[in-house]
């Protein structure tokens, strides 16, 4: 019987910790909104105020997240990307956050092409 619940309460936990990993789609909302990514990516995030900005809604969760934390490493950093506002805008973003706003940003539907 003492199998059996160690069992049962280890596969609850991996279950956790594979939605935690996944990202939570309300708390990106939250952290997108306090973070004002519309003000440049646009309010459905289809719209960005620049054309040269990037359309985030239905962008790949794993893309997202390695595009944030490549700012938050800059130019010179390992695998970084040099963009001075969003390297300001990533800098403050835990890695929950990340994870997050890239679950949020993905489950929204876009307009880009992703199969042909």
């Amino acid at each position: 019987m003492k199998l059996l619940t160690a069992s049962a309460l280890l596969a609850l936990s991996s279950l956790s910790v594979s939605a935690h990993a996944a990202g939570d789609i309300n708390a990106g909302k939250a952290a997108a909104e306090k973070y004002n990514c519309a003000a440049c990516h646009g309010k459905d995030y289809n719209t960005p105020i620049d054309p040269s900005y990037p359309k985030l809604a239905g962008q790949h969760r794993d893309y997202l997240t390695h595009a944030l934390v490549a700012y938050q490493r800059g130019a010179d950093g390992a695998n970084g990307r040099g963009n001075a506002i969003m390297a300001a805008q990533a800098k403050p973003l835990s890695h929950q956050d990340i994870v997050n706003i890239s679950a949020y940003l993905n489950s929204l539907p876009g307009t880009l092409v992703l199969r042909r």
